[in-house]
């Protein structure tokens, strides 16, 4: 880029630049000596004003600023997987990278082998296959025709070893290699959205028994400090069921994703048995790096889960924390000097959250697959507020809230997810699916749960005020199986083998036998048997097989659940 323009003030990560009248709003600038990469995010009279995505000290007036013509865009292709980056999808390689770099740098070429899967001469529309790159982690990637081109094959290359910047085909006399830029802030095209889409299936209870997300939804964990926020969003990354991981650390702390990564390198991914790092992406934007990276870093992961997806795919993005990311936002505007809302927050705050919500989605791809999106993220509200702004308005654009309880939290019960303040919007969806697939009972063990939880909750009150032993025998029943329900379905150990990643079939029997424990002490109870007995029959097998057998193990879970029930039938009265 020829130089264009001029610095003519420096506000931390905002600058004003002179002599750059032609460019557009969010066209990309590299500014000063060194390159500093940014946005142009107003244009005034003869003046326009930029954020820059890196440290400014040493940027002083005067110096050169060159705007292009296109917005912000990173460079997708292979070699992503597995890779360390920050916020604008550059690659991090040790710990001087970050801090102090300057510039926007590009991935450096990588060598892959290539199989084209089309002829010369053949006529091909956008998001149609091209070829196959062998997979990194067990992931064989696609290279499909981007968005805009389509036309006839004129040169197809042979198989075998290419490097990212070269051509694979040629398409009306365009070169198309293994990489395409893609701008962050616009959703990459697509056919339709999905009306019925498959569970996102996490193997923590909780979450799926009670509060289910569909693949190509959104959910958020809203929570104070120490409540546990980081290690359930590590757990989803671990176990969830996707195909690609986009890990977004944003503004949290250094030492937390450098756990996380070591992790990664070392857990086996069950479905490859290698690595889980190497079907993971890392995009590192922790407290120590420039805030403003922030800002671009949650559009740069789900433009990296789009492009994903486009290959039909299923990617989730977990991001820690949105919180952080509204930060950014609310310095940005308070350094240009936009009107504040709710607690400094800008006023467009809730349209933003909104359009980044909105790029979830099960879909029907330009080339007929179907691929997914599906967005966690974590709110850190001052003091676990969930009325606080980024957590009030989060709540209206998510699908499911699973909320965190400082007091469980406290008292070690993990995850610490409230069933009272969460919810969900896709149970309904999510039964239709389990009945689909020969569970159709789901929902009606779901309900049961709820309905038993919610009543324990109102009795729990009584209790304290007259005492346990003035409950009718039935109520005494409901706040023992509450009990029940709480260390069998609502708790799961993240450091047990058995019990880090709960399969369906498992889940399904633990839940039922915890029913059946029920129905069958209010059986006894009808007939006479003195509550007192009840509450001390020992349910303790149930209560380890969760741990002690493996974690797809639901015949083992039947076999404790019928020796329970036929000790429990022997004290009938």
């Amino acid at each position: 880029m020829d130089v264009n323009g001029r610095v003519v003030r420096v506000n931390g990560p905002v600058v004003h630049l002179s002599g750059v009248g032609s460019a557009a709003l969010f066209d990309y600038v590299e500014v000063g000596d060194e390159h500093i990469p940014g946005e142009i995010i107003a244009i005034e009279q003869d003046e326009v004003v930029a954020q820059l995505y890196e440290y400014t000290g040493g940027l002083r007036v005067g110096q050169p600023a060159w705007a292009g013509d296109h917005p912000l865009a990173v460079q997708l292709g292979p070699g992503l997987l597995g890779g360390i980056f920050d916020g604008l999808l550059r690659p991090l390689t040790d710990a001087g990278d970050f801090i102090g770099r300057r510039g926007l740098d590009r991935p450096a070429d990588s060598v892959h082998e290539v199989e084209p899967v089309v002829t010369q001469g053949q006529q091909i529309a956008p998001g149609e296959v091209l070829a196959k790159v062998s997979g990194h982690g067990g992931v064989e990637q696609l290279i499909v025709a981007p968005p805009g081109l389509s036309g006839v094959i004129d040169r197809v290359e042979p198989a075998g070893s290419y490097r990212t910047s070269d051509p694979i085909v040629h398409v009306g006399g365009t070169p198309v290699t293994l990489t395409t830029d893609w701008p962050i802030r616009t959703p990459r095209p697509h056919r339709g959205r999905q009306r019925e889409p498959d569970p996102f299936l996490t193997g923590q209870r909780v979450l799926d028994v009670l509060e289910p997300i569909a693949k190509g939804s959104s959910a958020t964990v809203i929570g104070g400090f120490g409540e546990g926020k980081t290690v359930l969003l590590e757990q989803l990354a671990k176990w969830g069921d996707a195909d690609v991981v986009i890990y977004l650390g944003c503004g949290e702390r250094g030492n937390e994703l450098a756990d996380l990564i070591d992790e990664l390198s070392r857990l086996l991914d069950p479905r490859t048995q290698r690595p889980l790092l190497e079907r993971t992406v890392i995009l590192a934007n922790t407290s120590n790096m420039p805030v403003m990276a922030r800002e671009a870093s949650i559009y740069s992961a789900v433009t990296l889960a789009e492009y994903f997806r486009d290959m039909g795919m299923h990617a989730v993005i977990i991001a820690d924390s949105t919180s952080r990311w509204a930060e950014a936002q609310r310095e940005l505007a308070s350094r240009t000097g936009a009107i504040p809302a709710e607690q400094g927050y800008p006023a467009d705050l809730p349209s933003a959250l909104a359009e980044f919500y909105q790029r979830a989605g099960s879909v029907t791809t330009l080339g007929g697959r179907i691929g997914t999106v599906t967005i966690v993220t974590s709110v850190s509200p001052p003091g676990g507020d969930a009325t606080e702004p980024v957590a009030a308005h989060t709540q209206r654009f998510v699908q499911a809230v699973w909320a965190l309880d400082r007091d469980l939290a406290y008292a070690r019960h993990y995850p610490a997810i409230s069933w009272r303040r969460s919810f969900s919007r896709d149970s309904a969806a999510v039964a239709r699916w389990h009945t689909a697939n020969g569970d159709p009972d789901w929902a009606t063990r779901r309900a049961r749960l709820q309905s038993v939880l919610s009543e324990a909750s109102r009795l729990q009150d009584t209790a304290e005020l007259v005492g346990l032993t003035a409950l009718p025998t039935e109520e005494r029943v409901t706040l023992m199986t509450a009990e029940l329900i709480s260390d069998v379905i609502l708790q799961q150990s993240a450091l047990s083998d058995n019990d880090a990643f709960c399969e369906l079939p498992k889940q399904q029997a633990l839940t039922q036998a915890v029913l059946d424990v029920h129905d069958q002490a209010l059986e006894l109870g009808r007939a006479g048997l003195p509550a007192s007995v009840l509450e001390e029959f020992d349910v303790g097998p149930l209560i380890r097989a969760k741990s002690e057998l493996g974690p797809g193990d639901a015949d083992g879970v039947l076999r404790v659940t019928s020796d329970l029930l036929d000790q429990m039938k022997e004290l009938a009265p």
